[in-house]
């Protein structure tokens, strides 16, 4: 018996594919300092906390296959911070970022359409269009001028009879590049011009750094019936466990189309949809001490590793990752190399090998993406073990 196609074609996550290395690796007593993975350390809010530690229903029963009510419109509030207008019939509650992918890539395209995506991208987009039987068409973007989006018409030339929608991450992941309203614009006009839909994925908006504004496709009116935004609570509160997200959207039919999907895996999790709850209840300034602690680790990171010959790194303007090109010939080897071989005073450093962010073939193979999700004194404890690596690595594998 074989499985399926669809079972032997989907990507192996490039973020968690090394982890039987770093168990080994535990379990000789080596302590790793994780910037493989988007797992921040900052505690969830206490409002947060104190749902799940003060909830006293006898009975978890179903909830609306959109969400509960209360929670859609704190969502539309929340927006309504940023100047944007929505009700609450905008927003459908997904089981995380991940399953409004899902659902926006099966809504919007047909098998074997196409949705165009700047690359790196987040690898897992590629799970969610294997799902849907969609195709990937990437747009190769360079680390050397920190992986800003090319003149629209180097975008147009991809456009086929069969691209269905443009997606763009910002604040990204995983580049930790901030797009500037011009290049949107210039993204909104194709979306315009060839009638596609626009997706945004703006699971970072908070982390927004050196004085830059995050710019929502929401706040492009013209394209109102063709935005769709895809989100999460993971990273703005520090809740990747609560696996509460959501689609944004005002075009009514794709509405009415994701909600069929939503009814068949019934409804996303009661219990932590009241967290996330809480969690809109709160202030905005909540994200103030937030981001400035992300900064802080952002200028350690950047500060830590520029100066490393041979290196090529922009500093990442949003979100809390960086894509790096490093002085070696195979990345995932290196990574496996720290993993199974290397340790500075008992510790070493994992990270996420670029090429799983990429599609383009043989892209990305001496790049890696670093996360700055770990405290001020691991992470400088980590870019001293990682420099100490490299270094070593070279000597070995010049």
């Amino acid at each position: 018996m074989n499985v399926s196609q669809r079972a032997r074609d989907i990507q192996a996550s490039p973020i968690r594919k090394l982890k039987p290395h770093a168990d080994r690796a535990k379990a000789r007593g080596v302590k790793i300092f994780h910037l493989n993975i988007g797992d921040p350390d900052i505690p969830a809010p206490r409002p947060v906390l104190d749902t799940f530690r003060n909830w006293s229903q006898p009975v978890l029963s179903y909830g609306p296959a959109q969400g509960f009510l209360e929670l859609r419109e704190a969502v539309a509030r929340y927006f309504g911070n940023y100047g944007i207008p929505l009700c609450a019939d905008d927003i459908l509650i997904t089981l995380g970022g991940s399953e409004a992918i899902h659902f926006t890539f099966s809504v919007v395209a047909d098998v074997g359409d196409e949705i165009i995506i700047p690359e790196p991208y987040y690898t897992n987009y590629n799970g969610y269009a294997s799902f849907a039987g969609v195709r990937i068409v990437p747009l190769p973007l360079s680390v050397e001028d920190g992986f800003r989006l090319p003149p629209a018409e180097a975008l147009e030339a991809r456009i086929t009879s069969r691209t269905r929608a443009i997606l763009l991450c910002s604040p990204n992941n995983p580049t930790g590049t901030v797009y500037t309203p011009e290049e949107i614009e210039g993204v909104v006009g194709l979306v315009k011009k060839h009638g596609l839909f626009l997706i945004g994925d703006e699971v970072y908006k908070e982390f927004v750094y050196d004085g830059l504004r995050h710019k929502s496709i929401l706040e492009y009116e013209d394209i109102r019936d063709r935005a769709v935004v895809v989100d999460s609570i993971s990273k703005r509160y520090s809740c990747c466990g609560a696996r509460i997200g959501m689609i944004v959207t005002r075009n009514k039919d794709l509405y009415a189309a994701a909600l069929k999907f939503a009814q068949a895996r019934l409804c996303p999790p009661s219990v932590e949809q009241m967290a996330a709850l809480a969690a809109y209840s709160m202030p905005m300034d909540y994200f103030r001490g937030i981001r400035e602690e992300y900064d802080k680790r952002r200028e350690i990171l950047y500060q830590g590793l520029k100066e490393i010959p041979g290196i090529v790194i922009h500093k990442p303007q949003g979100a809390f990752y960086v894509i790096v090109r490093l002085p070696v010939k195979d990345i995932e080897h290196f990574a496996v190399w720290m993993l199974e071989e290397f340790s500075l005073d008992g510790r070493t450093v994992m990270i996420a090998p670029a090429p799983g962010f990429y599609s383009t073939p043989c892209l990305g193979t001496d790049e890696a993406r670093l996360a700055y999700v770990v405290n001020e004194h691991d992470l400088r404890e980590a870019v001293r073990v990682f420099r100490a690596g490299l270094t070593k690595y070279q000597g070995l594998f010049p």
